[in-house]
């Protein structure tokens, strides 16, 4: 009786203050384990916990020797975590200090011609097993990208896109970023992802749009050169073999404005549930 008594009066003297506190670290927590999921530094955090726990449990039971050890092996691995998973921890800041990405839509004003266009192109492209890798700028910005390739600033159209994929073209080689309604760039390079979970059927052209979703709010569209697969790469995920009309409604219900149906057609796999 005495048990239930002192949780009520605990409870009693709870404030809305210690709620919130409380909210506020349960919310910091699972964003952090949803950033770095699927990443090396996930595995790192999981046996950091587990470390803390069993140090905790040390002390509980005055364990001394013990609990010096673990507080020893805590200060030399909170150096260790930062230095070796230093990119992990800049991706899983670089998410975080979007902001907007975590409360509110990524959505960019686009236009529904663009849209149609790109699919058009995509399709083509992988029907003739053409290699293509196609970047959609959304909140954060991609100049430093662009930098690497050959600014175009052209209005999209399917002529231009499978021209630029067209191989032993000038610019083939690397993937086109798109800002709003424009092909901004051609013939940019991608930084590759170093995930160790990605599939060993996927090549650099998956690799690299995985690696540049990590580090931007965009969505990348992939044709692969050696099956012809279209596949959507976005924060971090690859869902792939995409037919025309599953690609038409994804691109829709991501980049255009106005509300759409979210239906997903057969073929849509996401890359994570195989």
């Amino acid at each position: 009786m005495n048990f239930f008594e002192n949780i009520i009066t605990s409870l009693a003297v709870i404030r809305v203050a210690d709620v919130i506190d409380i909210a506020i670290i349960a919310f910091v927590i699972y964003k952090l384990f949803s950033l770095l999921r699927n990443t090396r530094a996930e595995q790192v955090l999981k046996g950091l916990i587990f470390v803390l726990i069993f140090a905790s449990i040390a002390d509980i039971l005055n364990l001394n020797t013990v609990s010096w050890v673990m507080n020893q092996f805590l200060t030399v691995a909170l150096v260790f975590i930062i230095v070796v998973f230093q990119p992990e921890l800049r991706s899983a800041l670089e998410r975080l200090g979007r902001g907007r990405s975590l409360f509110s839509s990524d959505k960019v004003d686009r236009d529904e011609k663009s849209i149609e266009e790109l699919v058009l192109a995509t399709s083509s492209l992988s029907r003739q097993k053409i290699g293509a890798l196609v970047v959609l700028e959304r909140e954060v910005g991609l100049s430093d990208i662009m930098e690497s390739g050959t600014r175009l600033d052209a209005e999209i159209s399917s002529e231009l896109l499978i021209n630029i994929f067209i191989p032993n073209t000038p610019l083939h080689d690397g993937a086109v970023i798109i800002r709003k309604n424009k092909i901004a760039a051609a013939a940019c390079y991608l930084p590759l992802s170093p995930s160790n979970t990605i599939s060993k059927d996927l090549g650099t052209r998956h690799r690299a749009a995985i690696g540049i979703s990590e580090k931007s709010d965009c969505l990348v569209v992939i044709v692969s050169e050696e099956t012809g697969n279209i596949s959507v790469a976005e924060n971090g995920k690859i869902n792939r073999y995409f037919d025309e009309e599953s690609l038409r409604i994804r691109l829709m219900n991501e980049l255009v404005s106005k509300e759409m149906p979210a239906v997903i057609k057969k073929g849509e796999v996401n890359e994570e549930e195989k």
